[in-house]
């Protein structure tokens, strides 16, 4: 068992690090279950995640807007860059079906801005090769390039 002092010295270290940037509950356990012992760890974490400090469904749609507002992404690399995170695979799914619609008018706004970044110096066939390895659909990719 441990003290109340030293699950709030530890907490103090956990709310930090989540302050500083949002973070994922993988990031948090990643880092700290070297330092904090596993029962202290899992309490802190149960404690910040009923305080609404860490949420990894609104880190999902906080990282989703900042991808939209700020990069060019296919939904593949969207998924990529959160299962990176260590979020879970099903909370993902689910938001990508919840905002299917938005997410694939954004994919085509993020192809076209490719492809008119790329036609200066690249050939159709090979804008169509580095858009199908960043993960874009075909469809996609054949609507842009039309």
């Amino acid at each position: 068992m441990y003290t109340i002092e030293e699950f709030d010295k530890q907490k103090t270290k956990v709310m930090n690090y989540i302050m500083y940037k949002k973070r994922t509950e993988f990031e948090v356990r990643n880092k700290f279950e070297k330092t904090i012992q596993k029962d202290v760890l899992c309490d802190i974490i149960s404690y910040i995640k009923e305080a609404g400090y860490l949420d990894d469904n609104d880190y999902i749609n906080r990282a989703v807007q900042e991808f939209i507002a700020l990069k060019s992404l296919s939904i593949k690399e969207i998924k990529y860059k959160l299962y990176q995170k260590g979020i879970d695979r099903n909370k993902i799914d689910d938001f990508i079906y919840g905002h299917k619609e938005e997410l694939e008018e954004y994919e085509k706004k993020s192809a076209s801005n490719i492809v008119n970044k790329k036609e200066r110096t690249m050939q159709k066939e090979e804008i169509e090769i580095f858009l199908l390895k960043k993960g874009y659909k075909q469809e996609t990719i054949k609507e842009v390039l039309k």
